[in-house]
């Protein structure tokens, strides 16, 4: 489904999606707890529509999110990876690392392990001199994943995301690295 080089860790395989990942993804899509910092749950033509906005940025700009394959555990776990910022902000035009896994493979590392990878493709592969990453406030585990990998807040930074109604998902925390801070 797309054109992303395969990264490999210890315990995971980041690579491009296949229409085989679909089901699954539409699966995590619905779980009101896996989009507890999202507007609501999606159907499943909604995340199919989604998958393939996540593929077509892949092909158009060489990186993107990868779908998530935990070896020997589970063939499509959620994605890792690096996307443009889609909206105007002080801080963009920028590159984003994110993530999002089914419930059932948090509290395992994966996010961590995952985003480094993206990581050192971002810098490495493709150059990037700084990447970003948000999230609302009472996200902890995503801003804790944040800190792991060594991005840090300055809380000037936190904004408002454009076109989000007023209330708890307005807010964001912004989180960044730069090139020469990242330490393989």
């Amino acid at each position: 489904m797309s054109g992303l080089p395969v990264l490999r860790t210890e315990r995971l395989l980041l690579r491009p999606w296949r229409d085989s990942d679909l089901p699954e993804f539409a699966a995590h899509n619905a779980d009101p707890e896996v989009r507890a910092y999202f507007p609501g749950t999606l159907s499943r033509q909604d995340s199919d529509a989604s998958a393939a906005r996540i593929c077509g940025h892949a092909e158009r700009f060489g990186y993107g999110l990868w779908a998530v394959e935990i070896r020997g555990i589970a063939e499509f776990a959620g994605f890792i990876g690096l996307m443009n910022v889609g909206f105007e902000a002080h801080f963009t035009p920028a590159v984003e690392i994110g993530w999002r896994l089914g419930r059932r493979y948090w509290g395992c590392g994966y996010a961590t392990e995952g985003a480094r990878a993206a990581l050192d493709f971002g810098f490495g592969a493709i150059g990037l001199n700084e990447i970003v990453s948000m999230t609302p406030p009472a996200n902890r585990r995503s801003w804790a994943v944040m800190e792991r990998i060594g991005m840090t807040r300055d809380p000037a930074d936190d904004f408002d995301v454009p076109d989000v109604p007023d209330g708890p998902l307005k807010r964001h925390l912004l989180y960044r690295i730069k090139r020469a801070d990242w330490k393989t």
